[in-house]
């Protein structure tokens, strides 16, 4: 399998209730061509850096997907034919792959996060002064004074 990653620009005017169907239909294709589902992650509503669609302001979406290039035509021929998807763009992150290798490599690195986070939160760490050479520093200072 490979590992794909797409983002969707949607129609910001676009209700909670109208966007469902969308989604549903994107959880039900990937299953369908035997593809999984990594990760969904919904980005919010920004602006856009041109107008598309007379329209300056989308709603970014992402899905990390494992498929094959059948999965990939069949989701962008959806998206084509959609009038809520103003844009989107497909990625290839991986050839060779499994969804288990997948997850196992997100949680690796959620992990890492969380420890990087739990030591910023500890705060700053105790700087050794035996090996300063901050006196040397202020010295040399007071030399260039007497000359």
């Amino acid at each position: 399998m490979r590992r794909y990653e797409t983002i969707v620009i949607l129609d910001p005017d676009l209700s909670k209730e109208a966007e469902a169907p969308f989604f549903d239909r994107i959880n039900d294709l990937i299953p369908q061509f035997k593809g999984e589902l990594i990760e969904q992650d919904d980005w919010g509503t920004r602006k856009l850096a041109y107008d598309i669609k007379k329209k300056n302001r989308g709603h970014y979406v992402r899905f990390d997907f494992c498929g094959d290039g059948e999965l990939v035509r069949e989701i962008e021929r959806f998206f084509k034919i959609d009038d809520r998807v103003l844009k989107f763009m497909t990625v290839l992150l991986a050839d060779n792959t499994t969804p288990d290798a997948v997850r196992a490599e997100l949680a690796e690195l959620a992990e890492k996060a969380a420890k990087k986070a739990q030591a910023m939160q500890a705060g700053p760490r105790e700087i050794d002064d035996d090996d300063d050479d901050d006196d040397d520093a202020s010295t040399d200072a007071d030399d260039d004074e007497e000359e």
